[in-house]
């Protein structure tokens, strides 16, 4: 199982768990919570009740005085309530009172009258001058269908420590049922809701934290695979300190195998011109015609520009080889990088008898996004490679064209060609063929043109020209806002 995956399904695990505990919590207080406040509005309705009756079961008019009549009219309305989508139409509570012996006197429902409640929780504890309540059942069949009833005692007006009877409020519990129902629905449907944000939220963050570990991770994988790759994004927290560690160590870990790997080059470029100096050194050291001393001292000079042309040519590749990315950017056009790249090498061609052809066409204008100097430079060495290989009197083409999206740049000549068995190593550090009538190069031009290509998302290409000759092309992508044309 992936780490996002562990990651979220964790941190759902813990709301979820979480949040299920709390709604069953909240959906199981809603009904005592509502019953409770339903037994202290009967308690108040109970207690202002058994005053206005006081005078009337005290006269013994209880059952036709005043009170009976206003509590029928009570009974008969029609409250026309809305309660949170309910409507209410019909009162429902239940009035008795009793006499103080426990015997049923009023019934506002005209039922019971005559019985001894004095068993009755209600009627029991407030004879005896404490809270009277009491919850029972409203049909012997159904238990559920409670009737709650809450009492208080009804005393004389003018001597309140007599005692005259007990009044009751009753109310059934299946009147409160809707909204004890419509809450706990509330309830569960917000904690869907909250359950709902908090995986959104855990997936948020969840991809935040594999994003920066995926790219830690193609990060490290690009790294063992050898690949050149820009350091991960900066980030103000653990992943980026641990990006900013795994940079430092690739930089450190490269740096001293690309230093052994340059010093074995070197040293093995090194050894035959070295070679070929101090063997002349030890001939001039001796008696010899003017002839041969000339000849002597000229291999120590060509070797001596070997060497230094070898140098010179592999810091460069070294330089570019360094860079995983880019060090600046900026647009450049076609147009200007062929014109550079033909001037820079008009002296060579004028030395070598060999005619430059600059063609940009109608690509003239399309643009690249890139260093200009290493894109100059790379088509220098192109130019070079196609010059010498050139016979006097040749001709070198330099042209541009847009092609898929693309900047094709294209070195053309009619020199020797590349043998087939080179094609596939003319890129290698170091390869170089026999050039017409000179020595070989130090073959790291090509391996900087390829280098300079990478760096900038295109790719080098080396190819026999039909009809003879080689082709060489640089591939570049496009700047987002290029166009080829007028």
């Amino acid at each position: 199982m992936r780490i996002g995956l562990k990651l979220f399904l964790a941190f759902f695990l813990i709301v979820g768990v979480a949040a299920f505990f709390v709604m069953r919590v909240f959906v199981e207080e809603v009904k005592p919570g509502v019953r409770q406040a339903l037994e202290a509005t009967l308690v108040d309705s109970a207690n202002m009740l058994a005053e206005l009756a006081a005078e009337d079961l005290r006269d013994g008019r209880i059952a036709d005085g005043a009170f009976a009549r206003r509590m029928a009219r009570a009974r008969a309305r029609d409250p026309q309530a809305g309660i949170w989508s309910f409507d209410k139409r019909s009162v429902d509570q239940e009035v008795s009172i009793t006499d103080a012996r426990g015997v049923v006197v009023y019934s506002s429902q005209g039922r019971d009258l005559g019985r001894d409640n004095s068993r009755w929780n209600d009627v029991y504890r407030t004879l005896r001058g404490e809270y009277g309540a009491r919850s029972s059942p409203r049909d012997p069949a159904d238990p559920d269908d409670t009737v709650m009833h809450v009492a208080a005692p009804v005393r004389d007006p003018d001597d309140p420590a007599r005692l005259l009877g007990v009044l009751t409020v009753s109310q059934p519990n299946r009147s409160v049922e809707p909204f004890i129902v419509a809450s706990q629905r509330s309830i569960l449907a917000r904690g869907a809701w909250l359950i709902g944000i908090a995986a959104l939220i855990g997936l948020l963050m969840t991809a935040w934290l594999v994003r920066g570990l995926g790219g830690l991770n193609r990060y490290a994988q690009a790294v063992a695979r050898g690949e050149p790759v820009p350091p991960p994004r900066p980030r103000r927290d653990e992943i980026g300190d641990l990006g900013r560690a795994l940079e430092a160590m690739r930089r450190k870990l490269e740096g001293k195998a690309y230093v052994e790997r340059y010093v074995q080059s070197l040293t093995h470029e090194m050894k035959s011109p070295l070679a070929a100096i101090g063997g002349a050194a030890e001939l001039l050291q001796e008696p010899l015609p003017e002839a041969e001393r000339q000849r002597f001292a000229g291999n120590i000079l060509a070797q001596q520009r070997r060497l230094t042309e070898t140098i010179d040519k592999l810091l460069a590749l070294a330089e570019v080889e360094q860079h995983g990315w880019l060090q600046k950017r900026q647009a450049v056009t076609a147009g200007e990088l062929l014109a550079q790249a033909a001037e820079a090498v008009a002296p060579a061609c004028r030395a070598a008898g060999v005619a430059l052809r600059c063609e940009p066409g109608d690509a003239a204008a399309a643009r690249v996004s890139g260093d200009p100097f290493l894109l100059r430079q790379a088509l220098g060495n192109l130019l070079e490679n196609a010059v010498s290989f050139s016979p006097a009197g040749g001709e070198v083409r330099l042209g541009a064209a847009v092609e898929d999206g693309r900047l094709r740049l294209q070195v053309a000549d009619r020199g020797p060609g590349v043998p087939g068995y080179a094609l596939e190593r003319v890129f290698e550090r170091f390869y170089s063929l026999p050039r017409p009538g000179g020595p070989r190069s130090s073959g790291l031009g090509l391996p900087f043109v390829r280098e300079v290509a990478r760096l900038h998302g295109g790719e080098a290409r080396l190819e026999n020209r039909e009809g003879g000759g080689a082709l060489a092309t640089l591939w570049l992508p496009l700047d987002g806002g290029s166009r080829a044309g007028p």
